[in-house]
């Protein structure tokens, strides 16, 4: 029996001390991708950046399963199952649109603009480690939930690097709009394994309920 199942056995979540530390965490992590959010689409349009786009939608389903977490913490383990199971859906979503919005940008391959992508990069960077290191040390405390919320922090992080790689590229190696499509394609690849480890956390969540 994994770690995780065993955990998952024998914690409730009861309004303790860690309880309520671990939603003051989940709470200022939906707070900051939600803020960042805003200035990364913005960039994203100005200059017509897929992974950009794919980053900062991801920063909006992150904000928005956060708050989710915050309703579930003080659920039973069926329920809370249940909601990750839809968290691991939700984590698809970023995906599709960025394929979508990739599959435009194909048709007319205009490179983004580098030094504007790699600062917008190496913002959600920080606002990423952040959100990471907020949730790294809860990651076990909610079951699936906050699993799910710290595997997004810590995807995002990995997505940011290759961003700023992007605009690097871009700049110096490569003036395409090729890497950009490249980054995107492989951020909605991310989610779609975030989402597939959710799920089977939620999964043997629901299994190991006595």
């Amino acid at each position: 029996m994994s770690r995780f199942v065993q955990q998952a056995m024998t914690e409730q979540v009861q309004d303790s001390g860690m309880d309520v530390n671990l939603r003051s965490a989940v709470r200022l992590v939906a707070l900051l991708n939600l803020g960042y959010f805003g200035i990364e689409f913005a960039v994203a349009l100005a200059i017509g950046s897929v992974s950009l786009f794919a980053d900062s939608i991801d920063l909006l389903e992150d904000a928005s399963v956060n708050l989710l977490i915050l309703l579930g913490l003080g659920w039973g383990v069926r329920r809370r199952a249940q909601l990750g199971r839809m968290l691991a859906v939700i984590l698809l979503i970023p995906g599709a649109a960025t394929l979508i919005t990739a599959w435009s940008k194909v048709n007319q391959p205009v490179a983004p603009e580098p030094l504007a992508l790699t600062l917008a990069g190496l913002g959600a960077l920080v606002v990423n480690l952040s959100c990471a290191l907020l949730l790294a040390r809860h990651r076990h405390a909610g079951g699936s939930l906050t699993k799910a919320a710290f595997l997004s922090a810590r995807n995002d992080a990995f997505a940011n690097i290759a961003i700023i790689a992007a605009g690097a590229v871009t700049a110096w190696l490569w003036p395409s709009a090729w890497p950009d499509i490249i980054v995107g394609i492989a951020i909605a690849l991310l989610n779609a394994d975030a989402a597939r480890e959710v799920w089977e956390a939620a999964r043997e969540e629901r299994q190991a309920e006595p």
